[in-house]
């Protein structure tokens, strides 16, 4: 029930976070937000993750970041492999 229990909260930090990126990325479209308190306070939530694909993936013409679309697959990826394991889980020991 614990692992259950610990694999559905991973679910809904995930999602959470997916939101919470959806924020950051959004801020870039308005002058001046990322710099913002908020846009701050995203960041360093955001940053970490996001910075690893920024290594790998540059900018399409130096302009458009694409390198978020590869961390919300990985995070959906991650997302999708713990609900396996709890589905698993369930099935196993119910």
């Amino acid at each position: 029930m614990l692992v259950a229990e610990i694999g559905s909260w991973m679910i809904r930090l995930m999602e959470i976070y997916s939101y919470i990126m959806i924020a950051y990325i959004l801020l870039s479209w308005f002058p001046n937000a990322q710099n913002s308190s908020i846009g701050q306070f995203l960041a360093r939530i955001v940053e970490p993750f996001l910075s690893p694909f920024r290594r790998i993936i540059p900018p399409i013409g130096g302009m458009i970041d694409i390198s978020p679309i590869a961390a919300f697959l990985v995070l959906n990826l991650a997302s999708t492999g713990v609900r396996a394991l709890v589905e698993m889980y369930y099935t196993h020991f119910g």
